[in-house]
């Protein structure tokens, strides 16, 4: 997991307490909200570049691997 990610993952983590499901449930949704809102982010900045540039730019965000 790269950085950003792992900052995500702890902002998520952030606003869950406890290991129940509900609460896991909550993780997950929180922490998929935020990589969605990231993805935006980075389109929004990069809309005048080629949809490669901002895959390639994603992907590197995030550390996924081709």
């Amino acid at each position: 997991m790269n950085e950003r990610t792992k900052q995500l993952w702890e902002e998520a983590a952030k606003k869950t307490q406890g290991d129940s499901w509900e609460e896991q449930t909550k993780f997950i949704e929180r922490f998929a909200e935020l990589i969605v809102r990231e993805c935006i982010s980075n389109v929004e900045v990069w809309e005048k570049d080629s949809r490669n540039h901002i895959s390639y730019m994603l992907k590197q965000q995030f550390g996924v691997k081709e």
